[in-house]
């Protein structure tokens, strides 16, 4: 019985932590790796993305971010930059965030370049490992406007923030 009593403690405290982290004023850092593509792109395989975000939280729950990323495939490569916002959902850690990307890429095989645009709505969940350091798992989906049929993609990340 008292275990019990103990987790249920330790959830209530990591809720109270993890709402304390999304007050308006805050900043935030992350860097996060994703090559667990799933992609409806038929040009594109395994590939591996690295990218840095920044943010600040303008009120309690809701921040406003910027980000730059590296994605590596065999046969480009890509550099990219974001901007959005992010919501989280009150003291779970659950969070909504969208946003828009200028993605420029560059073939390594044959001399030839490509812009393209996307809208990236996302989901993920906030970890809080203690109170400043995060794990941060989420599901994101790169829709292009200019080829939405082989360009959009679904992918996953793992990332880890820091709250300030």
């Amino acid at each position: 019985m008292s275990k019990k009593i103990l987790l249920c403690l330790a959830l209530a405290f990591s809720a109270l932590t993890a709402s304390a982290q999304f007050e308006g004023g805050k900043v935030y850092l992350n860097t996060s790796l994703s090559g667990l593509g799933l992609s409806y792109s038929r040009n594109e395989d395994v590939h591996l993305d690295i990218r840095a975000l920044g943010g600040y939280f303008l009120s309690n729950n809701c921040m406003v971010y910027a980000g730059v990323d590296f994605a590596h495939q065999p046969h480009w490569n890509q550099v990219s930059v974001d901007f959005g916002g992010r919501y989280y959902l009150e003291s779970i850690g659950i969070y909504l965030s969208a946003g828009v990307k200028y993605a420029h890429s560059e073939e390594i095989t044959a001399p030839g370049k490509f812009d393209n645009f996307f809208f990236v709505p996302e989901v993920g969940y906030a970890f809080f490992v203690n109170q400043y350091v995060t794990i941060e798992p989420a599901v994101y989906y790169n829709m292009s406007f200019n080829d939405f049929s082989d360009s959009s993609k679904v992918g996953l990340r793992i990332g880890v923030g820091f709250y300030f």
